[in-house]
């Protein structure tokens, strides 16, 4: 089956064209500027990438032009649009609605509708491509696959906050996570490395710009890292992560911030960046590290001592642990963050193989980075959301679900 893979932002459309027979990516990328101005950049192996500037004003538009390159003589990989025989939609929130992929209805875009306080930055836009892909192809199933559906296996004890009950029921206040499609993919390789799933115990940590680490459980998630919104947790590259709740309104009063404003700053100034007073990015400040910079070595610090408290922790929640997997673009790429991370870890049976994990980076297999005599596996695991959703999109059409 050909699948068209969409992951929606506010003035963009990524996309990945799947064919699931041999999971195979035909064509991949992504249309920007939607709504002030446009241009889609498409790539396929063994050719030079195409670039066109062309006006998009909105995501119908911007879903008829991947299509229209998709297609083309010279530059696409399909004949026809009827050769897309489904669409799997990125989604970041699902509430309390969805605890798995869905078939796009009215009353699934409704409820969607209804999670728009839960990620205001990400379903708007969602919502955007799903019906800029319906417009432009009316007639093909669509499928939503959402990151908060892996954690809803959570125990009440872990998603729950302790505040009135009835206020969190009323306001469906309680731990989300984000991510999950990631830790999903990560974990399920895991259990494939270990030859099982049932009793097993592996801490995910998807490392990027936005960060989050899981503990899974017999291929179940029992607790995650990000929370209601994906600000909690681990320090992040903009994102301060888990903080006093008090110090929330200090700074409101310090500062004169509205509430909107507050938001924006613990999402946008703080973390990486906001410690470092450099850059978000791990790239630079392992540079500036390097070159004796401070404030860069702390908040790497902080980041490396808060991702092996997690571990820790969720080590004792498990009652034990089996793996320890890195993913996204700092687990996958940095390994002087998994060094630090890891070290003094020994006691919970961890030991990294130090050439290894050095020369691990920007590789496309699954690489075990502890020592033979760890008794805790590390592995580094590119993750791949985009087959996860292409999978489910395939299934849930196959089965005829609605």
């Amino acid at each position: 089956m050909k699948v068209l893979v969409v992951n929606a932002g506010s003035s963009s459309l990524k996309y990945q064209l799947f064919d699931t027979s041999d999971n195979s990516v035909l064509a991949k990328g992504i249309c920007e500027r939607i709504g002030i101005g446009g241009e889609i950049t498409h790539k396929m192996s063994g050719r030079p990438d195409y670039k066109e500037t062309v006006e998009m004003v909105d995501h119908t538009e911007a879903t008829k032009v991947l299509i229209r390159v998709l297609t083309d003589p010279e530059v696409g990989c399909i004949s026809d649009m009827s050769e897309i025989e489904a669409v799997g939609h990125r989604i970041v929130h699902g509430g309390a609605y969805f605890s798995e992929s869905v078939r796009v209805t009215d009353e699934v875009i409704a409820k969607l509708e209804l999670c728009r306080d839960l990620a205001p930055l990400h379903t708007g836009a969602h919502l955007m491509g799903i019906r800029g892909c319906i417009a432009a192809m009316p007639e093909t199933p669509q499928v939503l696959v959402f990151d908060t559906a892996f954690h809803q296996t959570m125990p009440d004890y872990a998603y729950t906050y302790p505040i009135p009950y009835e206020m969190a029921q009323e306001y469906q206040i309680r731990r989300y996570g984000a991510h999950g499609t990631s830790h999903r993919f990560v974990s399920g390789e895991m259990c494939k490395i270990l030859g099982r799933t049932e009793g097993t115990k592996i801490v995910t940590c998807h490392l990027g710009n936005g960060s989050s680490i899981s503990a899974v459980k017999d291929g179940k998630v029992i607790d995650t890292s990000m929370g209601f919104t994906p600000l909690d947790g681990l320090e992040m590259g903009t994102r301060c992560g888990g903080i006093d709740p008090a110090i929330v309104p200090f700074i409101m009063a310090k500062k004169g911030f509205t509430p909107d404003e507050m938001s924006n700053f613990m999402n946008k100034e703080c973390g990486l960046l906001g410690v470092s007073g450099l850059s978000p990015d791990c790239r630079d400040l392992g540079e500036a590290v390097k070159a004796g910079h401070k404030r860069a070595a702390l908040a790497v610090n902080i980041l490396t001592y808060q991702i092996k408290k997690f571990i820790g922790s969720y080590a004792a929640a498990m009652n034990g642990l089996d793996a320890v997997v890195f993913t996204a673009g700092i687990g996958e790429n940095r390994d002087e963050i998994r060094a630090a991370a890891c070290r003094d870890l020994d006691w919970l049976g961890i030991k990294l193989d130090p050439e290894v994990n050095e020369r691990t980076k920007k590789q496309g297999d699954n690489v075990c980075i502890s020592a033979p005599d760890s008794r805790v596996l590390v592995y580094v695991i590119p993750t791949n959301e985009e087959l996860v959703i292409a999978s489910d999109t395939e299934r849930i059409v196959k089965e005829g679900r609605i």
